[in-house]
């Protein structure tokens, strides 16, 4: 497989505490890799150095062998990199459809402004449809009239995930998509995320366990802002260090 991010020696600090200590790590195209590690850990100040929110102090972060470093968030999400954050980010007050259909017309933005009048009538269409098939794929599809703020809390997260997947990211950071769900909808969720792998290039941060080993292809274990393990998930079951440190597990 051909490495997509690359991080190299990555470091974080604040005040005297250090968020991230030399974290390497490569991320594969086409896998689903996850970022577990007990709170504290450095998991969001991660997911905020790759995505741009934060700048490091010193390391390097390389996105299909280019340098983005020093680039902002705007500028990374125009490579591919798109987030998905832990609090669901959605327009509640239109319908479903509509919020995925600005989602595809925001990576279609040559269009121009939203407020041009001479966008072709099938460009709308053709938009629309592209919006009905992201909502068929996470399974909205009967929602799509209803107002985003009239779903449940797992179908707003849906909804948030058709529309970051709709921007067509090259690398996808999903952290927490499980956070505030119950049993069902974290099902649904787990099921759907799982249906990315092979097409889609994911990077999950989760504290749900069972999720984590059900989707992940490699999972990296983060402790006191430093990759502790690297592994397959047999591999990281089978880590004493780990099931010492995180997993909560007795070693014979």
């Amino acid at each position: 497989m051909t490495s997509l991010l690359t991080i190299q020696n990555l470091k974080r600090h604040f005040g005297g505490l250090w968020a991230t200590r030399d974290v390497s790590l490569e991320i594969q195209c086409g896998e689903i890799h996850a970022l577990i590690g007990p709170n504290g850990a450095g998991k969001t100040t991660l997911i905020h150095l790759i995505s741009g929110g934060l700048f490091p102090d010193e390391g390097h972060l390389l996105f299909d062998g280019r340098d983005v470093t020093k680039k902002s968030m705007h500028e990374r999400v125009a490579l591919g990199i798109a987030r998905s954050f832990q609090i669901t980010q959605i327009f509640p007050k239109i319908s479903v459809l509509e919020n995925v259909r600005l989602a595809v017309q925001a990576r279609q933005r040559d269009w121009g402004s939203s407020l041009s009048m001479w966008r072709p009538a099938s460009a709308d269409f053709s938009m629309i449809e592209e919006a009905e098939d992201w909502l068929g794929r996470v399974g909205l599809a009967e929602h799509a009239g209803t107002h985003a703020a009239d779903l449940s809390h797992g179908e707003q997260r849906a909804l948030e995930l058709a529309m970051t997947l709709a921007t067509r990211p090259r690398l996808l950071l999903l952290d927490e998509p499980l956070a505030g769900m119950g049993p069902e909808e974290s099902e649904r969720m787990t099921q759907l995320i799982a249906s990315l792998k092979g097409e889609q290039t994911v990077l999950l941060v989760e504290h749900d366990m069972d999720m984590v080993f059900r989707v992940a292809d490699h999972i990296s274990v983060l402790v006191a802002g430093h990759i502790a393990a690297t592994g397959t998930p047999d591999a990281i079951r089978a880590d004493s260090a780990v099931k010492r440190a995180y997993l909560g597990e007795d070693v014979a």
